[in-house]
């Protein structure tokens, strides 16, 4: 017997295909089919993401469907993420939503993709006590929001330029590391050691820049391999250390800012960047030095993934939230 509301949620804003079934905002399925063919280009293709989403998602969501062990007419919603993130392969997913929802004469919900990070934290775990602060960083975006309820969610802070996640991807290309860098970057961080210092942005009150401190990556790269050529594969791990640490830095800098500003002692992380190990354990260790209580999702639920999607959904269905038919993506969807 399933808990109401029974919701199929669907996730496309980038080059994840992932559809999950929640119950009673507990968790039945989480599929997630990531696409491997960007690797040969260095970075997201969106017109070949959005192709791949077209054929990928009807056996993603018959799949978690199967897995969850419910059928189709049993759902109560359908839920989808809006935006932001890739046009095409956003309207995959919306379109999709649309068909089924229609066909089952069942409600849409659409869902905001970095709200539903956020919200990542509600999922089969003890959830931080609200109000909280969380940083959010991703592929495409960096944020800090004060959330008050899983429907009061309040950016206190946002990257200006690039984001967390671009940063260590760019920075790994200049590395030579292959796409995505950001993992390789940091497998290769553990046996480094932090060595080199590039400079760092100065930002007013809780927002990011990451766009100088890729600028000065680049630049001393190349001052240095001017005068050795081979000085970054025989310093490739140092490289990577000092690079991860930059990046940890001024991200950990705004968060405690925030946290001390905001007198709030419960910190969670989401997000696609929340799988770095070392934001991870420099975050666990200045949470125990502060007193505070740390909060990371499950690796699962870091990533892109309809899971997060689903969670968010079922609060909105709680609400009545729900969307009419003629709703369309929105790639750059306000928060």
């Amino acid at each position: 017997m399933f808990t109401k509301p029974l919701i199929l949620a669907i996730e496309t804003s980038c080059d994840d295909t992932s559809a999950a079934v929640i119950s009673g905002g507990r968790m039945l399925s989480n599929v997630v089919h990531t696409q491997s063919l960007h690797r040969k280009y260095g970075g997201v293709v969106p017109e070949l993401a959005s192709r791949a989403h077209q054929a990928k998602i009807i056996p993603t969501i018959e799949e978690a469907l199967h897995v969850a062990g419910v059928e189709r007419k049993l759902l109560d919603a359908i839920a989808f993420t809006r935006g932001p993130g890739l046009l095409g392969s956003l309207l995959v997913g919306v379109t999709t939503a649309k068909a089924l929802a229609m066909a089952l004469t069942i409600p849409l919900i659409e869902v905001h993709h970095m709200q539903a990070h956020v919200l990542a934290h509600f999922i089969d775990q003890p959830h931080p006590a609200t109000p909280f602060i969380c940083l959010t960083v991703s592929g495409g975006h960096t944020q800090i929001i004060l959330v008050k309820s899983p429907y009061d969610l309040e950016i206190l802070g946002q990257t200006i330029d690039d984001a967390a996640g671009e940063a260590f991807d760019k920075a790994g290309k200049m590395l030579g590391l292959d796409y995505p860098a950001g993992p390789e970057l940091d497998r290769l961080a553990k046996k480094g050691s932090a060595r080199f210092e590039f400079n760092k942005p100065e930002m007013p009150d809780f927002d990011f820049s990451f766009s100088g401190l890729k600028t000065s990556i680049l630049y001393k790269l190349r001052k240095w391999v001017k005068e050795d050529p081979d000085f970054i594969s025989n310093n490739l791990e140092d490289l990577c250390a000092s690079v991860q640490r930059s990046i940890v830095d001024i991200l950990l800098d705004k968060v405690i800012t925030a946290a001390r500003s905001h007198k709030i002692s419960e910190i969670a992380i989401a997000g696609g960047v929340s799988a770095n190990s070392e934001l991870r354990h420099r975050l666990k260790l200045k949470c125990q030095s502060e007193n505070w209580k740390c909060h990371i999702p499950k690796f699962e639920y870091c990533t892109d993934n309809a899971g997060m999607i689903a969670m968010a959904a079922h609060y909105k269905y709680l609400k009545g939230d729900f969307s009419d038919h003629s709703v369309s993506p929105a790639a750059r969807l306000e928060f």
